[in-house]
């Protein structure tokens, strides 16, 4: 690291809350709280590979505490590849009984398409808020297809916002837009692909004030993006250090570019370590940190990897620097 945060953290400790609950309808009080930290939430696995549906309920509780207004289970640093159809389920029946009502619940959904409507339509009926809608997993995607794809699922839950997850640069700004025009309540977006220039203008072709304009990949992207038009961030990093991800959106949303880069440069380490060797270790490097400070297991499952010692041993020396300035 380059410099200190400390005097930030304390800050921060003292004011840690991301936001107020909004009191608006529908897909519409989605809208206004995606303007947050939107926290992926990790899925704890006991050493058999179950899940720890104990330790899902505490993380997540632990994020509301500590004032996240948003949580997506079933998102990818909570390993929604891995999980069956009834621990995804599960998980959303989790998330919306641990937040009891003090957080917006966006469930992730996806698949083939009779899976992600029937997730949709579960996810409704168990209190969530809105849907993520992951990327759609097809080799062949065409324009119209993408807009087909997430129309059907819009349509199947009209009482929820609904929120794609963009990871492809070819989906544009006009697909996102007629997608809307058929689906009222697509209210966010989650951008996810790593080019600034490109997100500034499919925001712009899409209706910049139109959505709520997620950086889908998390603090390292945010400054960059939020320049240019994010108004949240998703994180994975706040299941460990959630003062750190709230200082963050408050130094974006008070336009201090000085002290979100300052924030910037005391996460960086730790998210260059998820995102090495094409965030092969993107949960693992999560969990490994939870397990440090007690809160939860290290295990994944498969294609994810427990980690190796000489990579444990640096982020044991992240979270003394986090310790050391506060965030922890």
């Amino acid at each position: 690291m380059t410099s200190d945060p400390s005097a930030a953290g304390s800050s921060a400790a003292a004011s840690s809350a991301i936001s107020a609950p909004a009191a608006l309808p529908g897909p519409a009080r989605v809208r206004e709280r995606l303007e947050a930290v939107v926290a992926i939430p990790v899925t704890p696995f006991t050493p058999a590979s179950d899940v720890d549906w104990d330790g899902h309920a505490l993380l997540i509780r632990r994020l509301v505490e500590h004032g996240v207004d948003v949580v997506t289970p079933n998102g990818n640093t909570g390993e929604f590849y891995t999980l069956s159809e009834a621990e995804k389920r599960r998980a959303v029946e989790s998330a919306v009984a641990a937040v009891d009502g003090r957080a917006e619940v966006v469930a992730g959904v996806g698949l083939d398409t009779a899976c992600a409507i029937g997730a949709a339509r579960h996810a409704a009926a168990s209190g969530a808020g809105a849907v993520m809608v992951h990327q759609p997993v097809h080799p062949y995607r065409s324009a119209e297809g993408w807009i087909e794809y997430h129309r059907v699922i819009a349509d199947a839950v009209p009482e929820l916002g609904v929120v794609p997850y963009i990871r492809d640069a070819r989906v544009g700004g006009a697909q996102i837009a007629e997608l809307a025009d058929a689906c009222p309540n697509v209210v966010g977006v989650k951008y996810a692909v790593d080019d600034p220039v490109r997100f500034a203008s499919v925001a712009r072709d899409a209706g910049l004030h139109r959505f709520a304009w997620v950086a889908g990949l998390a603090e390292l992207a945010a400054p960059g993006h939020w320049a240019v038009g994010a108004v949240g961030f998703t994180s994975g990093l706040v299941n460990v250090a959630p003062r750190l991800s709230a200082a963050m959106l408050e130094a974006l949303r008070g336009a201090d570019f000085a002290k979100a880069m300052l924030l910037w440069e005391a996460v960086r380490e730790f998210e260059e370590l998820r995102a090495a060797d094409a965030s092969a270790d993107n949960v693992s490097v999560v969990k490994e940190a939870l397990a440090q400070l007690g809160l939860a297991g290290r295990d994944v499952r498969p294609p994810s990897r427990v980690l190796p010692q000489p990579v444990r041993d640096r982020i044991a020396a992240v979270l003394d620097r986090w310790r050391s300035g506060g965030w922890l």
